[in-house]
């Protein structure tokens, strides 16, 4: 059977971003990391060229390309969190030292890589039966930036939006 892994590119500090991560995420670690046989774009023989890893227990790779990746928002990783502590803790954490917040719980995190910091508690909210409490729910997150719990459940209560 085929192993599925997602790649991402990075100019030549790949291992700083993994070491990074895998810090960051619970069942997560370094894999393996495969020294260049020889000279590459950005770098020399016996530098990290490709490293792999697990984020989540999920199977990723991280390539030393040469040049920075301008990643967009066509993907990103998302992190389901169980409370708001965890948003805060991940939030912080990704959006330190050249970060930046996007909107809606997405960040991009010093090296471009698009996140989504997302509370376990949002997609039962956004699922609600009542149309009416998922609307509610959806109108509070599209004006938030990091995803605030307690707000959204106001929101579901019919109480003001953040």
């Amino acid at each position: 059977m085929a192993h599925v892994s997602t790649c991402l590119w990075f100019g030549k500090d790949a291992e700083a971003a993994v070491r990074h991560y895998v810090s960051l995420v619970p069942d997560s670690r370094i894999v393996h990391v495969q020294p260049a046989p020889g000279p590459w774009p950005g770098g020399e023989a016996g530098e990290p060229i490709l490293i792999v890893f697990t984020l989540g227990g999920q199977s990723f790779q991280a390539l030393n390309g040469g040049a920075p990746a301008d990643y967009g928002t066509a993907a990103s990783i998302s992190v389901t969190c169980r409370d708001q502590a965890e948003v805060d803790r991940l939030w912080s954490a990704l959006t330190a030292e050249g970060g930046a917040e996007i909107a809606c719980g997405w960040l991009r995190d010093r090296w471009g890589v698009p996140w989504q910091i997302v509370p376990e508690r949002l997609p039962r909210l956004l699922a609600d039966p009542d149309p009416d409490v998922a609307a509610r729910v959806f109108t509070a997150m599209q004006g938030m930036v990091k995803l605030d719990v307690a707000a959204l459940e106001r929101a579901a209560e019919g109480g003001a939006p953040p």
